[in-house]
Order: C-alpha cells, then structure tokens, then sequence
C-alpha cells in the first residue's frame, strides 16, 4: 500500500511541475536559442526548420508570424538597458544606431501583440522615414506627450513592447556575429 501511494504521489508531482512548466513556456514564451544584444531579445531559429517545439507551440497559440531567416529577424525590448520595464507614462528613448540592414521597422506593441492606438495612428518608424544626425544616429522619443523629431506616443498604456524588425541583415543569418551587433540603446527619461 505504501509502495502504491508513493508511486501515485511521484506521479502526481511529476504531472503537475511537468504541465506547470509547459503551461508557462506556452503562455510567456520561451527563451531557447535567443540572442540577446542590450535591452533586445531575438529567436533567429523562429523563421526556420530548426525552431524548437515549445516555441513552435507558442507561435501556433498566439498566431504570430515570425520573420523568415533569410529575410530577417525580429528583436523585442521589453525594458531599457537598465531593465526598467516600460511604462507608458514615462519618457523613453531609443538611440544610436542599428545593425546593417537593407530596411528596418520599430513599431510599438502592447503585451499581447497589438498596435497601440492613438490618435495620430502612429505605431512605429521605418528606416527611411527616420530623421538622423550627419553621422547617421537617431533618437527616437517614445512618450505619452508630443516631442519635436521622432516621436512614438504611448497613449499612457501601462506596458507595451518595442519590435524592431531587420530586414535583410547579417545578424539573422549568421547569430554568432548577431551578438557584436550595434543594437540601439534605451534609456528612461522624465517618468511621473
């Protein structure tokens, strides 16, 4: 009798922390194979063959499409380089520059992967609409308020997520030269 309990006991435990963790790697995302450059966060094997199960799981669940290997990746930012998650009431900026990339997007996502509305139905920047400094950086100010140049609004969301997608670029090709990568930088600015 004993023997059975504690075997039913085993395989009560086993079940629970197995379904428990593949419940949270399906619900969160998971972090196999990311490449992590600053404040960003990218999954270069999402857009091939090689994707692993939990995340090719998670992709079926939340019916995103991730960016092809050969014609790119996507990196998410989810808090500044100091880690400080972002708010939509604060003042954030992004600068600097980005790696080489034929063409590159920055758009502005709440957590479960929809554009922020706003009023001037501003999500995101592209490359070639971007206003640069002679040497080539930028400053993006993502913010809740109007800003002269690149300005992103919140709409005061509590959370959001900042995507920039590089198109035809060397970092999703080849992830080992990915991590050097100039990524650019974010950092908090006026926050209530």
């Amino acid at each position: 009798m004993r023997l059975v309990l504690g075997s039913f006991f085993a395989f009560l435990v086993a079940a629970v922390l197995g379904l428990g963790a593949t419940w949270l790697a399906l619900s969160k995302g998971t972090a196999f194979g990311a490449v992590t450059i600053g404040a960003w966060t990218a999954f270069p094997k999402n857009g091939t063959t090689e994707i692993d199960p939990y995340s090719r799981a998670f992709i079926a669940r939340t019916g995103e499409l991730p960016v092809g290997s050969g014609d790119g990746i996507a990196f998410l930012a989810r808090a500044d380089d100091q880690g400080r998650p972002f708010d939509g009431r604060c003042e954030f900026v992004v600068s600097g520059t980005t790696p080489p990339a034929r063409f590159w997007t920055l758009t502005l996502y709440d957590p479960d992967g929809r554009l922020v509305a706003n009023s001037l139905s501003r999500y995101g920047f592209t490359s070639q609409e971007i206003v640069r400094r002679s040497n080539g950086s930028f400053d993006i100010m993502v913010a809740p308020r109007a800003r002269p140049g690149n300005w992103l609004p919140t709409a005061g969301v509590e959370h959001y997520v900042l995507v920039l997608r590089l198109y035809d670029s060397p970092v999703g090709v080849a992830t080992r030269t990915g991590r050097e990568a100039s990524m650019p930088a974010i950092s908090q600015g006026q926050c209530p």
